[in-house]
């Protein structure tokens, strides 16, 4: 089944509206906002509609009700998408990240530059090779290699 791994329960990850009531009854939305592995923001939607004799058959638990009803539906939606296009759901933040199964993407997590003091910057030489003052490349065992030409159109 699909992989959700959050300090809390799914649900409390959802963000609950109502939308202004119609004569055909009241319609409400749960949103699931996640951050993409690109980086962008995203959401999952679920609808769902109470209508006015809905409401008035099932009194006061009407709208708990179908409010658990649709939470449950989403729930079950989320963990259904997360596994056909093999998904993660993960982090520790308030948005949680979405990335490819068995592929979460370390720069969604922040650094502490306290605690890192990031790659050391390496000279000319380290990155381009020794090179002699005849321009040619390194000795190695005592032979000295040419440098290779670059014949590309970029020079």
């Amino acid at each position: 089944m699909a992989s959700i791994d959050l300090p809390r329960p799914l649900h409390d990850y959802f963000a609950f509206a109502e939308t202004t009531p119609t004569r055909n009854g009241r319609r409400f939305s749960i949103t699931l906002s996640y951050v993409r592995p690109d980086g962008r923001l995203d959401r999952l939607q679920w609808w769902y509609h109470l209508s006015p004799a809905k409401e008035m058959a099932l009194a006061e638990s009407a709208l708990e009700s179908l409010r658990l009803e649709a939470i449950e539906r989403f729930s079950t939606h989320i963990q259904r998408w997360l596994h056909n296009t093999r998904q993660d759901l993960f982090g520790d933040g308030a948005i949680p990240y979405v990335a490819a199964e068995g592929n979460r993407v370390v720069a969604a997590y922040r650094t502490d530059p306290a605690l890192s003091d990031g790659v050391p910057e390496q000279t000319d030489d380290q990155v381009h090779g020794e090179q002699n003052a005849d321009g040619s490349g390194p000795a190695v065992d005592g032979v000295t290699a040419p440098t290779p030409v670059n014949k590309s159109a970029f020079g």
